[in-house]
């Protein structure tokens, strides 16, 4: 009784926030006070995937293609923040375990810059060319016509995607996870409050539909960047960003450029071969395209928050290679390596047995309930290996390898899963169920490559 109070004790200090030298803290506490903000934090991103869906699924089949297809591309714009995001953990936390605050500082507004200028040239050429991409994915005339418009609004709007997991992957690399779950909690929550608000109206007000949904996201990600950019600048916290800071150095984004780009590459590399597969996908139908998106939604349900956790391990990595520490930065990885492969195996066993029920809450068409459940069964067979590749990757994107994960990548991902979802859905005629277990065997495959690379150990050496 008294270890679970304990417990309870140090949740609730790690959801109130406080900052800690996770370089001297024990290591099942620090993994506690890192993860447990995490794993809320992509809990909540987790719920707004959910509602969203929820709400657009009203709308019919055309309108959760649409979200489909444009969550395809937003996948790329999600890349090019990732990877920044990734830079940003890898160089504050290192900076942060040498103990120099001043440079972590100026680290942070150079990540800015250059998040600001990478998402504000994709917004445009995403905007500009939005009904070509639609129609490049395999979209149906009469489905463009129906979604141009939302597709316009996300793609224009990704500032705000690319700043939130910017500014978060600093506040994680600085140990102040609680301010990342923060700020994507008030962008979710607008969003989940204004969703059927501005997609189906309120007393006179009629609602903008599909594109109200698009309004939503914009509206609540906005909010929760003004959100972060007053715990950067207000003062309170050992990453504070002042006037001294903020000079452009050249040299630095250079740096930022070289690790973000691993980063950008593996996520570019994961969304592309998801484009592929949603290119696979599309062939068989929008009903089929509309029960693709509905599963993918469900399990981004259950895999953020075991990113989440799996974010611990990068911050305590960066950090004990600050510090100086590599033991105990490999002891940190197989920890929660460990707890996230427990975690994973509990959400098989439920999505196993409640999975067509689930699907059944987010879509009413028969066929749509059945191609939502069938994904869920064959793909979630590879949720415990997943839990481990997840820890693996965040481990090397820690260190600031983010080249071995894009290798690794491009291999499993491009290499073998492409070919295969086309093999088994088109060549032999397996149809959808064949793209679903190419999926489920080449990311546990990715587990297994990642976790033996990992071993090897000369991420330890990699300087950021």
């Amino acid at each position: 009784m008294q270890n679970t109070k304990d417990f309870l004790r140090l949740v609730w200090s790690a959801i109130k926030g406080t900052e800690h030298d996770y370089t001297t803290l024990g290591i099942r506490t620090s993994i506690v006070l890192l993860a447990v903000p995490m794993i809320l934090e992509m809990v909540m991103e987790s719920l707004f995937a959910v509602v969203d869906i929820f709400f657009v699924g009203r709308l019919g089949s055309k309108a959760l293609a649409t979200v489909g297809l444009s969550e395809t591309v937003l996948m790329i714009i999600y890349s090019i923040g990732m990877g920044v995001s990734i830079a940003a953990t890898a160089m504050v936390s290192r900076r942060i375990g040498e103990k120099n605050y001043q440079e972590a500082a100026n680290v942070t507004f150079q990540l800015l810059v250059t998040g600001t200028v990478l998402a504000l040239a994709m917004g445009f050429l995403a905007t500009w060319y939005a009904a070509d991409l639609l129609a490049l994915l395999g979209a149906e005339a009469d489905v463009i016509e129906y979604g141009l418009r939302y597709a316009q609004i996300v793609f224009a709007g990704n500032l705000a995607i690319i700043l939130l997991f910017l500014i978060n992957g600093v506040f994680r690399g600085a140990g102040l996870p609680h301010l990342a779950m923060r700020s994507l909690w008030i962008a979710n929550g607008i969003n989940i409050v204004l969703d059927p608000l501005l997609i189906f109206g309120i007393g006179s007000f009629e609602g903008w539909g599909l594109e109200g949904a698009a309004w939503a996201t914009t509206i609540g990600r906005s909010v929760g960047v003004v959100y972060q950019f007053y715990h950067l600048l207000n003062g309170r916290h050992l990453l504070r960003l002042g006037r001294r800071n903020l000079v452009i150095s050249l040299a630095m984004i250079w740096r930022i450029l070289k690790v973000s780009s691993g980063g950008m590459g593996q996520y570019l590399i994961d969304s592309a071969s998801w484009i592929f597969l949603t290119r696979i996908i599309a062939e068989f139908g929008s009903n089929t395209l509309a029960g693709y998106t509905v599963a993918f939604r469900i399990i981004m349900f259950a895999l953020l928050p075991a990113w989440g956790l799996s974010s611990a391990a990068a911050t305590l990595v960066g950090q004990n290679l600050g510090a100086q520490k590599a033991m105990r930065a490999e002891l940190s990885v197989w920890l929660t390596a460990r707890y996230n492969v427990i975690f994973m195996a509990a959400v098989t066993v439920f999505f196993l047995l409640f999975g067509e029920s689930i699907a059944g809450i987010f879509a009413h068409d028969e066929e749509v309930v059945s191609v939502a459940s069938e994904a869920l069964r064959i793909i979630t067979l590879g949720y415990v290996f997943f839990g481990l590749g997840m820890v693996m990757v965040q481990a090397f994107n820690g260190a600031g390898d983010t080249r071995t994960p894009s290798i690794i990548n491009v291999v499993v991902l491009w290499l073998l899963e492409i070919p295969l979802a086309y093999l088994l859905a088109i060549t032999l005629g397996f149809g959808a169920t064949g793209v679903f277990f190419a999926i489920a065997f080449c990311h546990s495959f990715h587990a297994l490559v990642s976790w033996w690379l990992f071993r090897r150990g000369t991420w330890k050496k990699v300087q950021v």
